[in-house]
């Protein structure tokens, strides 16, 4: 970790923080506007090269696989969010990785404590990618477009395209096919631009036999990109591979050719078969960030762990632009500060005013120990991001 334990924050500074979470923690509405003009702390994030208002979204799962979810995550102020993820299909509706199309059990959120002894929070469930057809999730994607334009929220697919072994072709006709269809989709919804895509390496890859294979590993990370072709800004969510900390470098830097990463999926456990998150994760991908310290790579996106915003602001020292979050957004909600609103808005509430946890009292430690230099009296939270030059 980069930061200390406690923000050291003067006295004033930190009580107008604790006077406006609690003003605010029943009404946790328009607190990007509200945190500017009496904080003076500008929290604009960046996401897939869009200017979003804070730093904090939705990854693609169980949190964003129905309309209504969509919906209430765009009356809660999110900054962002990534449909569960689709397996793609070939014109024929043959599905190479048709084994992730499966149906989830129910979520259970439970303690993990790490292997340092850290006590947080994970997710469990048995399943994986979209169960139905394609064409349901694109019906599901043009409906999730218009619930989020009037708030202009992004809305970002995710796929599973086909991922051959060592000396198998890829499926190009599947890569084809799948992201036609939804540019089609992106093109009537008036999205305008190349639609932004997340293809996403599941941390269940590790419960099959190709993730101990190193080499398709690296392919796929490498000809992905250029398998999906013009039109699209694609994003890789990289998955926790099974093996040690200079691949998972490795595999960073082979990826050079993607839009932007999303660092890192959840670990994998092989005993249970499901995978996992809580502070192994974040230990292991703030780690994995630090062995590549400021070397040129595409924009990236945190993910894992995020349970504060001081980890969302561990994750922007080394160079993450804003933040998925799935796991915080299910918590009981005795542990949000928000009071009022759903759940989403509670814990939104927590991650920005938390008065110890929340990222701006540590954006405000940032000013306070010189390392956030305001500009026109304000600090700004991409102030703080690691540049990748």
């Amino acid at each position: 970790m980069i930061l200390p334990g406690v923000p050291v924050v003067g006295a004033e500074r930190r009580s107008q923080v604790a006077e406006l979470s609690r003003r605010t923690a029943r009404q946790p509405e328009d607190l990007v506007r509200v945190i500017r003009e009496e904080l003076q702390v500008d929290l604009t994030a960046r996401y897939a090269g869009l200017t979003i208002p804070h730093p904090f979204g939705i990854g693609a799962g169980q949190l964003s696989c129905t309309l209504k979810q969509v919906q209430d995550g765009v009356a809660a102020g999110l900054a962002f969010m990534v449909l569960k993820t689709v397996i793609a299909e070939n014109p024929s509706g043959g599905r190479s990785m048709d084994a992730w199309a499966q149906g989830e059990t129910r979520m259970k959120v439970e303690h993990r404590t790490s292997a340092a002894g850290r006590e947080g929070w994970t997710v469990t469930w048995k399943g994986r990618g979209w169960p139905g057809t394609l064409a349901e999730y694109l019906e599901f994607l043009e409906q999730s477009l218009g619930a989020a334009r009037e708030k202009d929220m992004p809305v970002i697919p995710s796929v599973k395209y086909h991922l051959p072994k060592v000396g198998e072709p890829f499926d190009t006709a599947e890569y084809r096919h799948t992201t036609d269809a939804m540019l089609g989709v992106w093109g009537r919804a008036g999205c305008g631009g190349d639609m932004i895509l997340e293809k996403d390496f599941s941390p269940t890859l590790a419960g099959d036999d190709r993730a101990g294979q190193r080499e398709a590993i690296l392919q796929w990370i490498a000809e992905v990109p250029c398998l999906v072709g013009g039109g699209v800004q694609l994003g890789l969510k990289l998955m926790n591979a099974l093996f040690d900390d200079q691949f998972q470098v490795d595999m960073t830097r082979a990826a050079g050719k993607a839009a932007f990463l999303v660092v890192f999926n959840r670990l994998f456990d092989l005993d249970r078969r499901v995978a996992f998150g809580g502070y192994d994760l974040s230990d292991r991908n703030l780690r994995v960030l630090d062995r590549l310290g400021s070397e040129a790579l595409p924009p990236l996106v945190g993910t894992g762990n995020i349970c504060s915003g001081r980890m969302m602001l561990e994750y922007a020292l080394r160079g993450c632009e804003s933040g998925q979050v799935h796991t915080f957004f299910q918590l009981p909600v005795s542990e949000y500060t928000g009071t009022g609103g759903g759940r989403i808005a509670r814990a939104l509430h927590t991650l920005l005013l938390h008065p110890t946890d929340g990222l701006v009292v540590w954006l405000l430690h940032l000013q306070e120990a010189g390392r956030l230099e305001p500009r026109d009296g304000v600090i700004h939270f991409l102030d703080a991001v690691r540049k990748h030059d």
